[in-house]
């Protein structure tokens, strides 16, 4: 889909209405990471109960072109306890609170318009104005493009965290440190 010039690119808080849609762009970014070899997201991983926990207690945004929903992403403010624990390396800010980015997703119909960097920077500003300065996120070792999205914002490798109980949950771990 061609963005018109016209329309605005903004987020907003996703509501319980919201599920449905956010659900078939999570549907559609585990595919995308299917085909592209990437074991994420599988499993049932987010589910829809995940999503449905994020919507009620206000941490999932939704990206918008003009009036049509065109991403998603988690923003935790109080920080994940996942990622409290690195297993290998160090964080920069250890014992500082920090905000978590979880579950970026991007409808396959805005794919190609670099919308994740809108949805990231964002997320990121949002979470500045509430009083974040120290960011975590993790993904795949073999998820390079959102590896690149988030050099591009500054975040830096730390090591690795387990993001669940099996060890096929180990993740490369990125922080983001803000004055």
């Amino acid at each position: 889909m061609a963005q018109n010039a016209q329309e605005a690119i903004y987020i907003k808080l996703a509501h319980k209405d919201d599920l449905p849609t956010i659900m078939q762009f999570i549907e559609e970014g585990r595919k995308q990471l299917s085909n592209k070899g990437i074991p994420q997201w599988n499993n049932g991983y987010p589910s829809n109960l995940t999503m449905q926990q994020d919507i009620e207690a206000d941490n999932c945004y939704m990206l918008m072109v003009g009036d049509q929903p065109a991403g998603c992403a988690t923003l935790m403010l109080q920080g994940d306890t996942y990622y409290t624990h690195i297993v290998t390396g160090k964080w920069k800010q250890p014992g500082h609170p920090f905000a978590t980015i979880h579950r970026v997703a991007v409808s396959d119909k805005f794919r190609g318009m670099r919308l994740s960097s809108y949805l990231f920077s964002a997320i990121i500003s949002i979470a500045y104005e509430k009083g974040a300065r120290n960011f975590r996120v993790s993904t795949h070792a073999t998820n390079k493009a959102m590896q690149a999205l988030l050099a591009k914002f500054g975040f830096t490798e730390q090591g690795t965290v387990y993001t669940g109980p099996n060890p096929d949950d180990l993740r490369n771990a990125f922080e983001l440190n803000l004055k």
